[in-house]
């Protein structure tokens, strides 16, 4: 391949370390690593010196901490996305903005091939290369992973040794982990067994449960239009609100998860997930819809939330399908404002109060006692039409 100047998605992890000095070598042109700031703790002086040392013609580090909530978490948790039944899709989100970001900057710097660090066996391969082909076709991709020699990580560790590479994979951290502002995930080395329990000494955004505290904390979260908008009357930018949702989250144990999932690709994998805010977040949305949304608009969504979170979960963000849902699912939040009582105790997050000026919840129909707006008679009518087919059927067989 004829190669002028690659971008590189650069974690300044093993991958993506190895990956710099092979690019340079392989294809004899200038690299510019590009690492974006989605919320994960790192050392950006420190990652920006080690690109340089590893022999990238430039380091690029992008702040897109606020429009990865406003633009990518709010979102799809407006839509209540869920991979599987538990995934809250942290890894899957964060890909599609990281390939925009590398699309912007390959066009900025003159570059005419973007390369990334995912192995041919996960799905990160997929969601990053659907994004530059739906970004801009024109781009060269080149995938490490599929088409050189060094096929596991032991001959990663040789080649970095080889280069004076520092690498933070070591027995201490027999594993690998992606990081965001939406979760932390673990994979492979010990976990790959999946009758392993992961260590605790391994989580970094949650207390376990049994250390939190002994007394519940009470919080209240607001929504406008699906999206949450402040915590505890305080009004917050979705960046500062979300932070501060994983921080609460965290001191309680709320949001670790160890689930075998399906890729993509189409093995089963084992991962394991602290998403201690978004936990928070998809509890709090659903029960504030309990009081918002009609009964069927509710179940025409819910009938397309494994759809739509099928998609960002496959690398189809920038689909005209997946934008045709959100469209659907947006229009569903227009009256998803109100207050949502929580309350976070040990691992649990519970609803506890929830109150709307769209509250679709009447206290006059449901009560218990007596009332002067729901006559109980006209039930019996009800209750006869609903039954007329099963009294047919039950006639017909004899």
């Amino acid at each position: 391949m004829d190669v002028k100047k690659i971008v590189l998605a650069y974690s300044g992890g093993l991958d993506t370390s190895v990956i710099l000095k092979w690019l340079a070598e392989e294809y004899q042109c200038p690299v510019v690593a590009y690492a974006a700031d989605i919320g994960q703790e790192e050392d950006w002086e420190a990652v920006t010196a080690k690109g340089m040392a590893t022999g990238a013609e430039k380091v690029i580090i992008s702040d897109m901490k606020e429009e990865f909530v406003e633009n990518y978490i709010f979102p799809a948790f407006r839509a209540n996305a869920i991979y599987e039944g538990s995934y809250l899709l942290g890894t899957s989100l964060a890909r599609p903005i990281i390939a925009k970001e590398q699309v912007r900057i390959a066009s900025q710097e003159g570059a005419d091939a973007v390369s990334h660090g995912a192995t041919g066996k996960g799905n990160d391969q997929v969601r990053f290369e659907l994004g530059y082909i739906g970004l801009d076709p024109q781009l060269k991709i080149i995938a490490p992973w599929r088409i050189w020699d060094l096929n596991s990580r032991q001959k990663l560790v040789e080649f970095a040794d080889k280069h004076n590479i520092p690498i933070p994979v070591t027995k201490e951290k027999p594993y690998s982990s992606d990081e965001n502002l939406l979760h932390i995930s673990f994979e492979g080395g010990i976990l790959e067994n999946p009758w392993n329990e992961p260590d605790e000494s391994m989580f970094k955004m949650t207390v376990s449960p049994e250390n939190a505290p002994d007394t519940p904390t009470y919080i209240e979260l607001s929504f406008n239009g699906g999206n949450p908008v402040a915590l505890n009357g305080e009004s917050l930018k979705p960046y500062d609100l979300f932070a501060a949702l994983n921080r609460l989250g965290g001191a309680n144990g709320i949001g670790r998860l160890d689930l075998v999932e399906n890729r993509f690709v189409g093995m089963k994998s084992r991962g394991v997930y602290e998403t201690p805010g978004g936990t928070i977040l998809r509890i709090a949305h659903r029960d504030l819809e309990t009081i918002t949304l009609d009964r069927e608009v509710m179940k025409i969504r819910d009938s397309l939330v494994p759809r739509y979170s099928e998609l960002i979960y496959n690398g189809f963000w920038f689909s005209p399908e997946r934008e045709l849902l959100q469209k659907t699912m947006d229009e569903t939040q227009a009256t998803v404002n109100g207050t949502v009582r929580l309350k976070l105790y040990k691992g649990n997050c519970t609803p506890v109060g929830r109150k709307s000026d769209r509250s679709l919840y009447q206290e006059s129909f449901a009560t218990f006692e007596e009332d002067q707006v729901y006559n109980q008679a006209d039930a019996t009518g009800f209750i006869r039409l609903n039954g007329l087919r099963l009294k047919i059927q039950s006639l017909q067989k004899g």
